[in-house]
């Protein structure tokens, strides 16, 4: 079992990346998660309706959902960018089928009506949020369409613990749908050459890095790099064993992550040992404090159950 996440940037790949997942398809199963800021930048612009970006307190940045970004959000992530996606596919041969997390109640989340956020030195509580995070995953229904020779196109939103549309963040969602679906491997494709050490200069890509390493590695993440390496470190604790980072814009996007061309993160040895990060050039995070991932709650095993703490 494979699970994609591809990024929303203007520059991706979609005709490569369709050759690509039929080809992948003839030995895996598939699904696709896809973002789609591109097309909500534009549309909250056509519209007059603010992007409002907010860092946590741990310095993880993330957009701010009120009532009227919400509105933007569905209008571009399940509309125009989940249909625009599929149809692309489909040209391709690939038997696509878009779902949001709120169809047949995917994704279920834990929702954040309030969040702490820096504010200069200060750290404020944000309320009015309608966004949420992703802890439950209904795996059989995407067993279902799996077997039955569809390839789930899947984006948020999510449907919260009282039945509201929440906006969730992708990458983390896809760590809960590989989890859920004991997916071995995961692909994240975006709009570089994989993890750089340094985010303004492209020529500095990791080119692996150990699970234990991952926390060292947060305090270098730029943009929405944290959140991904926060979903790579949910799913290998959750049973994943390893996750490429891949350059979506490159002619073979799907199949270059694969060969190992973008960066590899790996779940960390049996005995807890080998841990090391390994690069194109000298590491500037050897002797940090490392951060270990907590395992998920699997409830039982079975992918319908799965539930994430």
């Amino acid at each position: 079992m494979l699970v994609v996440k591809a990024g929303g940037g203007r520059s991706i790949n979609w005709d490569g990346l369709a050759v690509d997942l039929a080809e992948e398809q003839t030995r895996s199963k598939i699904v696709l998660i896809h973002g789609g800021n591109a097309a909500r930048n534009d549309l909250a612009a056509r519209l007059n309706v603010p992007v409002r970006r907010v860092i946590s307190p741990s310095g993880i940045s993330s957009v701010y959902t009120d009532k009227d970004a919400l509105d933007v959000f569905l209008m571009a992530y399940p509309g125009l960018t989940s249909t625009g996606i599929v149809a692309r596919l489909r040209r391709h041969g690939l038997n696509a089928v878009g779902l949001s997390g709120v169809d047949g109640g995917l994704w279920r989340a834990t929702a954040k009506r309030e969040i702490p956020v820096r504010d200069g030195d200060k750290i404020k509580l944000l309320r009015g949020n309608l966004t949420g995070r992703v802890d439950a995953v209904d795996g059989r229904f995407l067993e279902v369409l799996l077997e039955a020779g569809y390839l789930p196109v899947l984006c948020a939103p999510a449907l919260d613990e009282e039945g509201n549309i929440v906006n969730v963040d992708n990458d983390l969602a896809a760590a809960a749908t590989a989890i859920a679906l004991r997916a071995g491997t995961m692909v994240f494709l975006f709009e570089a050459a994989g993890f750089l050490a340094d985010p303004n200069d492209p020529e500095s890509r990791v080119a692996e890095i150990q699970a234990a390493e991952i926390g060292a590695s947060l305090s270098g993440a730029a943009g929405g790099m944290g959140k991904k390496l926060i979903a790579v470190s949910r799913a290998l604790a959750g049973g994943v064993q390893t996750v490429y980072f891949g350059d979506g814009r490159v002619e073979h996007p799907l199949r270059d992550a694969l060969a190992g061309r973008g960066t590899v993160l790996k779940s960390p040895p049996r005995d807890n040992t080998d841990v090391r990060l390994r690069r194109d050039h000298e590491s500037p995070l050897r002797g940090r404090a490392i951060q270990r991932p907590q395992p998920a709650d699997l409830t039982d095993g079975s992918p319908q159950s799965f539930r994430m703490e």
